[in-house]
């Protein structure tokens, strides 16, 4: 129950702010949204475009952890 009133909040929000996933905030934040509905290809993909595109701000090194956890959960 938690998690369906998290993602619906979260879909909530981004149609609120009017989501263009240009910044890394809503890149993360879309990022975080896929790990919850178990796409994680999806999610690492958005983690991977954080660390093209804004390598130096401060979703960077979070967008470094999740990668690194959603590898090693495939490599389980």
């Amino acid at each position: 129950m938690k998690r369906t009133i998290l993602a619906f909040m979260m879909v909530v929000a981004l149609a609120v702010t009017g989501c263009t996933g240009n910044s890394a905030g809503e890149l993360f934040e879309t990022a975080e949204f896929e790990e919850l509905q178990k796409n994680n290809t999806h999610a690492a993909e958005l983690y991977r475009e954080i660390l093209e595109k804004h390598p130096d701000s401060h979703y960077a090194g979070k967008a470094r952890e999740r990668l690194k956890v959603l590898t090693q959960e495939v490599q389980h």
